[in-house]
């Protein structure tokens, strides 16, 4: 696995997990196309890169997308650092028949018909929801655009907390975690059905520990807040970019390893309450940490067009950041043994 950084930067810690190694050529191919669209250092490997960087996009489409992190939309992934992580914690802590039952439907993943978004293991399930979005069909229509609004839920951080408005038809991501356990407990449901639901429980359970998919300010989840990781400022780079890249990659990756099984009190504690008591936690996170460190001070206060986490800012980020994945992970693994354990 590789990353790479600037030889003279603050923390960057733009990389990966993957338990794929990729081959040295291609990591230095990356590394020269990187150094080609971020100008302004020397750039080494320095940690392995996720495979799918180096295989689905390619070199030189990786590093545009560094450099253009800002396409970021409010239902943009949550990369797959904290999606595959959150992914790896929740089969590290489900029951073994949960573990076998999960192996079986993405064993049949085929009947999705998305080749080039596969589902076949537990890492590339986590990203599946985002890896369809722009799947067409024969029609020219989007295939997945129903999708769209359960990757979020849009709840104001400066009002009481409620998911009246943001859930309105039940078209948020809570109430599809909500309906994607339901289907997956129906005995009756179809097997293309149930390998759906799988995908995308997988999937929205990361994004509702993402902050920013559950707290704003009328601004897209930070999308529309131009932002700084340090002295990492690609254009267009905004707040959600950081939580949903540079800051959820560092959080994976610094530290003990988070793929673990837990101990039992640790796994009831964490994963107590309902999707209800989640999405309320992750929103104050959103207004506690991701708006109030952005604007370093009150987080309801007037929300200025350039924020700029400096490295204390960053530092005191990466463990909240860090708690998240570590409930969603152990709060997926609660989800995944009520509907299929």
């Amino acid at each position: 696995m590789v990353s790479v950084c600037p030889t003279h930067s603050v923390p960057c810690h733009i990389g990966g997990m993957s338990h794929h190694p990729v081959p040295a050529a291609r990591r230095q191919r990356f590394a020269s196309a990187l150094r080609e669209v971020i100008p302004g250092g020397t750039w080494r490997v320095v940690r392995p890169l996720p495979r799918i960087w180096m295989t689905r996009i390619g070199a030189r489409l990786a590093a545009a997308t560094l450099a253009a992190l800002s396409l970021a939309t409010p239902a943009s992934a949550y990369w797959e650092y904290g999606h595959q992580t959150i992914a790896q914690i929740a089969m590290a802590n489900v029951t073994p028949r949960t573990k076998t039952a999960v192996r079986r439907l993405l064993a049949r993943s085929a009947v999705l018909d998305t080749p080039t978004c596969p589902a076949t293991t537990i890492e590339d399930a986590s990203v599946w929801a985002d890896c369809v979005k722009p799947l067409k069909g024969a029609d020219g229509k989007s295939r997945f655009g129903y999708a769209y609004g359960w990757h979020f839920q849009d709840v104001e951080i400066c009002r009481p907390f409620t998911l009246a408005d943001a859930c309105k038809d039940g078209n948020c991501v809570s109430a599809q975690i909500t309906r994607d356990v339901a289907t997956l407990r129906d005995r009756r449901a179809a097997t293309k059905d149930k390998v759906q639901a799988l995908v995308f429980l997988i999937h929205f359970v990361g994004d509702l520990h993402q902050p920013l998919h559950a707290g704003e300010k009328a601004d897209q989840g930070g999308n529309k807040v131009a932002a700084a990781y340090g002295i990492y400022e690609p254009k267009r780079f905004n707040l959600h970019s950081i939580w949903d890249g540079p800051l959820a990659e560092r959080a994976a990756t610094s530290g003990p390893s988070l793929v673990r099984r837990f101990p039992v009190s640790m796994r009831a504690k964490v994963a107590a309450g309902t999707v209800t008591d989640w999405s309320r936690e992750s929103w104050q996170v959103a207004h506690d940490s991701a708006y109030a460190s952005a604007l370093h001070g009150d987080p309801c206060g007037p929300t200025p067009a350039h924020v700029t986490l400096s490295d204390a800012d960053i530092a005191a980020l990466v463990p909240v950041a860090r708690l998240e994945i570590e409930r969603g992970g152990l709060r997926l693994a609660k989800e995944l043994d009520r509907a299929l354990g």
